[in-house]
């Protein structure tokens, strides 16, 4: 099944939470060969991991970790901007209606509806938090998965060339991806629903308001994230048409 779990909420499952830094560790330090930090306990954890982010994670039938990824709202701290403002042509992204999202993991013997599964996961995100894209930075090993589910990003930048190439893309979930996503993890859209209520079953409000950078989007156009209105020009340029009013309205800027 699929969990939506806050980063302050990790500890309340210990063998999806442990497996699941493990299986990290495993996928991005010993098989991609990528410079991350692996602490004592075999765990690839990183600075965002302290950030209250929201995971989707597939849970297995003995509670271990099957696939995962990682979301963070971009009016606080991001990979993207903190690292890869170079792909984004020093484009700033910081508006309450993109998140970010990072670290899609899965288990060494993790079958292919969990990847779907987490496909899943995101755009549940996208609809019940009213977001409009998630921004990212991924491989080239990456761009097979997205074909695969319908869910092509727009790439906003990119370095390297084949395998080695990175890129930061926007991305979006298409209505038709829905149905397919839902085939291939061999389920249908009540149980999509339920596994999303059991999640928030122990909050006390909506699931948005336990993530400070995460409340009703409404209420986070009020907290008055601000940026200079060159920079919030900038975000306009680089978004996608459909996203450009938000962003003026946000930033307080204009069309060129």
């Amino acid at each position: 099944m699929l969990r939506y779990v806050y980063g302050s909420e990790l500890d309340r499952f210990p063998l999806l939470r442990d497996t699941m830094f493990r299986d990290r560790a495993s996928q991005f330090k010993e098989r991609l060969g990528w410079e991350v930090s692996v602490n004592d306990a075999g765990e690839e954890r990183d600075e965002y991991d302290a950030c209250n982010p929201l995971y989707v994670i597939w849970e297995r039938a003995d509670g271990t970790h099957g696939g995962s990824m990682r979301f963070l709202p971009t009016v606080g701290r991001t990979m993207v901007n903190d690292h890869f403002s170079h792909l984004t042509g020093g484009v700033h992204i910081e508006s309450p209606f993109i998140w970010e999202c990072t670290r899609f993991c899965l288990a060494p013997d993790a079958g292919r509806e969990v990847s779907a599964a987490l496909v899943l996961g995101a755009g549940e995100i996208m609809s019940r938090m009213h977001l409009e894209h998630f921004v990212g930075v991924f491989d080239a090993r990456m761009q097979r998965i997205y074909r695969l589910y319908g869910v092509q990003p727009v790439v906003k930048g990119a370095v390297g060339e084949g395998k080695d190439q990175i890129a930061v893309g926007l991305w979006e979930m298409q209505a038709d991806a829905w149905p397919k996503t839902l085939t291939r993890v061999g389920i249908d859209q009540a149980t999509s629903d339920a596994w999303w209520a059991e999640s928030f079953a122990e909050y006390p409000t909506a699931p948005q308001t336990q993530n400070p950078f995460a409340t009703t989007v409404a209420e986070i156009a009020m907290q008055k994230v601000t940026a200079p209105v060159e920079t919030g020009a900038k975000l306009a340029e680089f978004l996608p048409s459909a996203l450009t009013a938000a962003a003026n309205s946000q930033y307080g800027a204009h069309p060129a």
